[in-house]
């Protein structure tokens, strides 16, 4: 059953269980509810007047024939639902309202409307005097629309009783002074209520409310002729508070508790005090001395063990208590304790009550260090204020007489930083001990040893312990320490102990001294860097650097080698043409589509149900506008209800979706709330990072419900991604991470999504500084091009595209340092003879279209030798030139070449690099995430082989990636984005496996994939020799080299496998 807390919810709850009762049964359970409803909220009169409509409406469907109902209903519906009742009701609801100044009137004026109806109906002398009774009541009650009362009741008196009309409302008029005195007192305070209310200023009109609070307590002490009426209007007033703005606010509850408590009436019994209390903690469950206060008044109302035990369960069956912190845990704490303390040393006690302080107060300990720990970890230290431990002593002290049980207590606390740095500690400690030695007698023997001369009693214990906070250095008071040990060795200590108490404090002060003279120059040197960061701030602001360093870094890179093969020139002649096509499609500047705004145009939904479908919830919300996008659906950590992001089209359909905030979704009363402030922006993390680093990276800010990565088919460099919290505390902190430096490169960016405040792109080609120089002689050098365009300006950096072998290819790029300087040599070179080519000069042009992510690693040569590195693995120096080498053919980049499938579109070349690095050398590799896949050279054709296999339904962040054909990844697409994360492994990337590679030099057979082995005695062995061999050989095939297939390299490696393992001679594992 749901257990709605607040005015709107149970408002909400009603609607829905009334609209759903359909029969009497139905009906009758409809009406416990609203009792229960009157129950929690008493001071609500809209709750009570939906309850007492209701109860109206089933009463006057009991006299129709016409409203549905069967015979039978309506005979046993008389029955239940009879006027009297409903008559009774009306009237109990008005007592339990009458004193909100404000809206009162809005039950009365309904109630008293149907009294008229009835008295229309019947012209009874009784029901005159009934209603002329409750109008006398009513204008001697104050309420704000007291002149139409009297209004009301004049033409009521007029109509129905003319002879006693002057002498009635003269008697009235006289009687009722004081009342319009009271409501004259408060209305300047209603008055800017209302004009807060109006005026749509929430904060205005709580901080009115909350002086008018103060006001009308101060009245309630004052007023001295009449104290009910004024405790009354109080209560009044804290009923409309704390079933409106104030409902959950703990301040206002613990005041009006307090106003409860201190007041000289009825309410003040610690039995009326726990209706108070019970509504107070419900509102407010995290509010550890509103639990405090309950079972305080509830052990003040001699409840039974059971019941005060059930109270304290209520309040830890939940998280609630420490979600800001341990505070309100040991406050609730504290009177629990307290409350097994003073029943076990309650002269009356039982051993029943004894047992159960032995187990309840260290049981509170254990259960207090528990939740520490687990929300601080090795930080926590316990309570700087040791509020438990003080009871507990107290109770072994007095009650068990277990001294020597509370001294190791005492030790055990000395023991912890935050105590042993704390005067107060000591402090009590030192009182603790003193109170031990003056209520033990001189002749009995005692745990607690004593020294002196002549009779004289020395307190040693407690001597020891101000010594031991003396030698403390970071006590927070040394001086009054100082001035206390000094004192009581006066009092108590022999003179040898005073001389040597007298050296430690003056050794110790000196230490004392430099401490704070070190203190205030720290102190002056924080506050002389404040105000200098404050001046820094006002004067400009700081821009953002980051440090991109990677291949899949948002700044264009135009490195030599980067287009060094005949796949790539035909992919950059794809590319302008498909830049040149977007750049047609593009619309006008001023033409642009809004932006996507998440922030104002999603909300979010807390307390679904656990199973919810987002197929419901997209009915759920339909009549709202449009759903665009359900950005999460989570299912809580208990179970027992879900939670979601639910991404309208607009940002009015969002706000009009905010209606459904504390309506029910079937038996779940539901919380939607705006989703603004949840989504941090975040960019510039490290290139190999995935969902599960991020997810680690901000895992100490707050739940995440939604981590979005960006789709790359469009651009490969794109590297940010959007974090959806839970709360906005937990996007709070992960703002805060902005410019955290990780991996000692990155600085990380990490800001609230805003697409209103995107900051502009900086570099030369946003800023029209870089120019692109194409049709340049094969001849042309940097330095050339330097001296030529560095008559137009200052030229910042020059860029000419090389090939490998160091010649360039026909274009450069060039930097200026303003855009006037690059459009003046736009306009006086393009189209000019530079040495034997006119050469075209143009301001570079951005794009984002960078469908293709290329790593160049290393140049391969046709058949690279394993004996390159030694025994050490390190590269050997070679006597042949590199560029003597011939040039590998197609058919062998082939044959060394793998491609890798099953990729989502948001992975990016510097992962699967991450990935593939560890299973041998790359010569390159091109990332296709419009396919899901790569494309991986390797730098022979057996480690491409052994990466093929090891490859091949690996599991990679959640998805299942295979190896194909170049054909085959020409037709793929990517892996869907919604496949499951929860089985995603661990950690960034899967463990590298060790590959042991044969090297030079060492003595022995060589054995594995590409080596032959030294002896082959059995014609598999051959079979085996010759095709580990083919690696290195070859062979041709109509004059070209033939290309292997997977097949060919699985049996490859199970041969080379099978070959190692034979007991005759044992090898190196290859792989």
């Amino acid at each position: 059953m749901a257990s709605p807390v607040g005015e709107e919810s149970w408002l909400a709850y009603l609607e829905e269980t009334a609209r759903s009762a359909f029969d009497l049964e139905q009906r009758v359970n409809a009406v416990e509810v609203h009792k229960r409803a009157v129950s929690a909220e008493p001071g609500s009169m809209r709750v009570w007047l939906a309850y007492c409509n209701y109860f109206w409406s089933l009463w006057d469907a009991c006299q129709s024939p016409d409203a549905g109902w069967s015979e039978e209903d309506r005979t046993m519906g008389r029955e239940l639902f009879s006027f009297g009742v409903a008559l009774d009701l009306w009237q109990q609801a008005y007592e339990a309202i009458k004193y909100r100044l404000d809206d009162s009137h809005v039950l009365w004026d309904r109630w008293i409307s149907l009294e008229l109806e009835l008295l229309g109906k019947t012209r009874t002398p009784e029901g005159v005097k009934r209603i002329t009774h409750l109008y006398r009541n009513r204008l001697l009650t104050p309420h704000l629309t007291w002149a139409d009362t009297s209004e009301a009741f004049s033409t009521f008196l007029s109509n129905n009783n003319q002879s006693v009309w002057e002498e009635e409302m003269k008697n009235v008029t006289a009687r009722a002074q004081e009342t319009k005195r009271l409501i004259a007192a408060r209305e300047s305070f209603e008055i800017k209520l209302k004009q807060a209310l109006r005026a749509g200023d929430s904060d205005t009109h709580k901080s009115i409310f909350k002086d008018y609070l103060e006001w009308e307590m101060l009245q309630s002490r004052r007023n001295n002729d009449n104290p009910e009426i004024a405790v009354d209007l109080c209560c009044g007033l804290y009923s409309r508070a704390l079933t409106g703005v104030f409902a959950t606010d703990e301040d206002t509850w613990h005041e009006y508790l307090v106003f409860l408590s201190s007041s000289h009436v009825e309410s003040d019994a610690p039995e009326n005090l726990l209706d108070g209390i019970r509504r107070a903690v419900q509102h407010c469950p995290w509010s550890g001395r509103l639990w405090n206060r309950y079972i305080l008044c509830a052990e003040e109302a001699k409840l039974p063990f059971s019941e005060i035990e059930s109270i304290k369960h209520a309040a830890t069956s939940e998280d609630q208590l420490y979600k800001d912190g341990m505070e309100s845990m040991i406050e609730m704490y504290m009177a629990w304790c307290g409350f097994l303390k003073r029943t076990a040393m309650d002269g009356t006690a039982t051993d029943e009550a004894v047992d159960l302080a032995d187990v309840g107060l260290p049981a509170a300990l254990e259960d207090v260090g528990i939740v520490g720990k687990r929300l601080y970890g090795k930080n926590y230290q316990g309570d700087p204020k040791f509020r438990l431990e003080r009871i507990y002593i107290q109770y072994l002290t007095e009650k068990k007489s277990a001294v020597d049980v509370a001294r190791a207590l005492w030790n055990k606390l000395a023991g912890v930083a935050v105590h042993a740095d704390s005067y107060d500690f000591w402090f009590r400690y030192y009182m603790w001990e003193m109170l031990i030695f003056s209520s033990t007698q001189p002749d009995n023997r005692s745990p607690t040893p004593s020294s002196g001369a002549n009779g004289f009693r020395v307190p040693t214990l407690a001597t020891a312990v101000l010594g031991r906070a003396t030698a403390r250095r970071t006590v927070d008071w040394p001086e009054k320490i100082f001035e206390v040990y000094l004192q009581h060795c006066n009092d108590y200590e022999l003179p040898s102990s005073v001389r040597k108490a007298t050296d430690a404090v003056h050794k110790a002060e000196k230490g004392v001294r430099k401490r704070r003279a070190r203190e205030e120059q720290q102190k002056a040197a924080a506050y002389s860097e404040y105000y200098a960061a404050q001046q820094a701030e006002q004067t400009a602001e700081a821009p953002i650097s980051t440090h991109n360093e990677s291949p899949s870094g948002p700044k264009r890179k135009r490195d030599a080698g980067t287009d060094s093969d005949d796949d790539q020139d035909k992919l950059s002649k794809k590319q302008k043409s498909t830049e040149a096509a977007s750049e047609a499609m593009q619309p006008t500047t001023g033409q642009q589509p809004p932006k996507r705004d998440r922030e104002h145009t999603t909300v979010l939904v807390e307390n679904l149900p656990a199973g919810v479908e987002q197929k419901k919830l997209r009915q759920y919300f339909k009549e709202y506008g449009h759903i665009k996008n359900i950005t999460a659906l989570v299912r809580e950590a208990d179970g027992k209800s879900s939670t979601a992001l639910v991404e309208f089209s607009s940002p009015e359909e969002a706000q009009s979706a905010l209606l459904r905030d504390k309506k029910f979704f079937g038996e779940s009363q539901l919380s939607v709330q705006p989703g603004t402030d949840l989504t941090v922006y975040v960019a510039n993390f490290p290139p190999t990072a995935g969902e599960d680093y991020l997810r680690n990276l901000f895992q100490d800010c707050g739940e995440i419900l939604s981590l979005r990565l960006p789709s790359l088919k469009a651009n490969t460099h794109r590297r940010f991604c959007y974090i959806s919290f839970r709360n906005t505390t937990a996007s709070a902190k992960a703002v805060k991470k902005d410019g955290t430096v990780l991996e000692g490169r990155y600085k990380l960016l990490s800001k609230y999504s805003d697409p209103a405040h995107k900051k502009q792109r900086e570099g030369a080609v946003a800023e029209g500084r870089e120019l692109h120089i194409s049709g340049l002689d094969f001849a042309v050098t940097e330095d050339e091009l330097r001296d030529v365009f560095s008559k137009f300006g200052t030229v910042t950096r020059v860029n000419l595209a090389k090939t490998l072998t160091g010649k360039n290819r026909g274009f450069a790029f060039l930097d200026f340092q303003t855009s006037g300087e690059a459009q003046n040599a736009v306009a006086e070179m393009n189209n000019v003879k530079l040495r034997s080519q006119i050469i075209q000069v143009a301001l570079s042009k951005e794009t984002n279209f960078k469908p293709l992510a290329k790593s160049i690693v290393r140049n391969a040569s046709a058949s690279p030798a394993p004996s390159s590195r030694d025994q050490e693995g390190d590269e050997t120096m070679g006597n042949g030139d590199d560029g003597a080498r011939s040039k590998p053919t197609a058919a062998e980049i082939t044959a060394r070449t793998i491609t890798l499938l099953g990729l989502p579109d948001t992975v990016n070349d510097a992962r699967v690099r991450a990935l593939v690095e560890p299973l041998g050398d790359i010569v390159q590799l091109a990332l296709h995430p419009g396919h899901g896949g790569a494309k991986i050279e390797f730098s022979d054709a057996a480690t491409a082989g052994k990466a093929g296999l090891r490859l091949d339904g690996i599991e990679f962040e959640g998805y299942k990636l295979r190896t194909g054909t170049l054909d085959e990844l020409r037709q793929a697409k990517p892996a869907n984005h919604t496949a499951s994360t929860s089985n995603k492994p661990k950690g960034l990337l899967p463990p590298p496996t060790s590959i042991r590679r044969p090297v030079l030099g060492k003595p022995g057979p060589k054995r594995g994939l590409g080596f032959t082995a030294a002896k082959k005695s059995e014609a598999k062995g051959e079979e085996a020799g010759k095709a580990a061999s083919s690696s290195d050989t070859k062979p041709e095939v109509n004059g070209k080299v033939s290309a292997k297939s997977n097949a060919d390299f699985k049996a490859l490696f199970l041969a080379g496998k099978a070959e190692a393992n034979k007991p005759t001679k044992p090898a190196e594992n290859g792989v």
